[in-house]
């Protein structure tokens, strides 16, 4: 018996015809499978650009809490004694040539949002001056010892690479927000809500695209002669290119499809409105709201009213995501900055130029004035006064 290999031809079948096999009735197939979804990487590039730069919703929230924390003003203490003026304040007001105050403590709060992490760098220089500048986080590491305590910050701008110590005497400061997960770095609320943020951008991106296309979802165009018969590889490419001149884009939105030789159109995709397309996408956007502390009523998203008005949606923002943030901030601040400029001196914010709680302290006010049973210095000292000047005087 003769050996023949299995991919050799068979002798005499070298010029046989090719069989060619024709699908009877449609000539068209649709296979459909469910793909892995894609979603935004966790770094602080990512978050900044597909949250920040991209997201009407996460950019005017972080905007709404960076402007609210950063325009609080400051308050310094000696003992019990409120200190008028001082370097330390005059530091904060202007921290260096580039920013103001109210601006320095914006993007440190842009950045423990994102990032759930902030990097404060002070320089000090021979003759007293001292300046403070922030550094971007995702140029950021920190260098811990063998034991995972943490030495210093690694900063590299480009090639260039220098440590920053963060020991007492250090001019480093790194903050964070809590991470469960993480001994050195923080947890960037965000990423909580990402999956929440990529469900509404990419409903953008279909809105977008559904314009692009004559406002209406994909289909197919079948070929059904009565004979049986698929497309030649001309007419398959003529009527692509005819479909891409004359019907797509929202510019050609409208226009009547010609068909013709058995072609007939089959809608592959849902619709919008079986999508429920629109809660969807305020659904998402009531997720990134909340992980960021903002209540939706602020941003105008439709179908929250978890607050009686406005006036009170205001007020558990600043009480439940602004002071908190700020309270933290400060204690953080006061251990970093306080100490460098001796003396018993102690940072705080003052609550009485917050404007988000004015009716609160109008309130307040109120009940104190209605007490009767106060004296007017005890008054005083009820909504955070001192004793009157006269009252002072004719006690010495």
């Amino acid at each position: 018996m003769a050996w023949t290999w299995p991919w050799a031809r068979t002798p005499g079948r070298q010029n046989a015809p090719r069989e060619e096999k024709h699908a009877g009735g449609y000539g068209f197939i649709a296979l459909h499978g469910q793909g892995d979804a894609f979603w935004t990487r966790r770094d602080y590039a990512a978050l900044a650009r597909e949250g920040f730069m991209r997201n009407p919703v996460a950019h005017r929230a972080v905007r709404m809490i960076a402007e609210a924390a950063g325009a609080i003003p400051w308050l310094a203490y000696e003992g019990d004694a409120e200190l008028d003026t001082h370097p330390l304040l005059d530091l904060l007001a202007r921290p260096n040539e580039r920013q103001a105050g109210p601006t320095f403590m914006e993007t440190l709060y842009g950045h423990l949002l994102l990032s759930g992490n902030a990097y404060v760098e002070l320089i000090e220089t021979g003759t007293g001056a001292r300046e403070m500048h922030l550094l971007r986080p995702d140029r950021v590491r920190v260098v811990a010892d063998a034991s995972g305590w943490p030495l210093a910050l690694e900063h590299q701008a480009g090639n260039a690479k220098r440590s920053i110590s963060l020991d007492e005497e250090g001019s480093g400061l790194h903050l964070t927000l809590y991470h469960p997960l993480d001994d050195h770095y923080g947890f960037a609320p965000l990423v909580a809500a990402l999956q929440a943020l990529d469900i509404h951008n990419a409903a953008a991106r279909w809105n977008k695209a559904l314009l692009d296309n004559s406002a209406r979802p994909s289909g197919a165009l079948v070929y059904a002669p009565k004979e049986g018969g698929n497309l030649t590889d001309e007419q398959f490419e003529r009527l692509k290119r005819e479909l891409e001149e004359g019907y797509a884009g929202a510019r050609r939105a409208g226009r009547p499809l010609l068909l013709e030789g058995g072609l007939d159109w089959k809608a592959m995709s849902l619709s919008p409105r079986d999508m429920d397309f629109m809660e969807a996408k305020n659904g998402a956007a009531r997720d990134i709201a909340l992980t960021l502390g903002v209540p939706p009523m602020l941003l105008g998203i439709p179908g929250d009213n978890t607050y009686a008005n406005y006036q009170e949606a205001n007020r558990a923002f600043y009480r439940l995501t602004v002071l908190p943030l700020v309270g933290r901030i400060t204690q953080e601040l006061d251990r970093f900055l306080a100490r460098r400029f001796g003396g018993q001196v102690r940072l705080s914010f003052d609550l009485d130029q917050v404007e988000g709680l004015a009716a609160e302290r109008d309130a307040l006010w109120k009940r104190v004035n209605e007490a009767t049973f106060l004296s007017d210095d005890e008054k005083r000292e009820a909504v955070g006064y001192g004793v009157a000047e006269a009252t002072a005087d004719f006690t010495r």
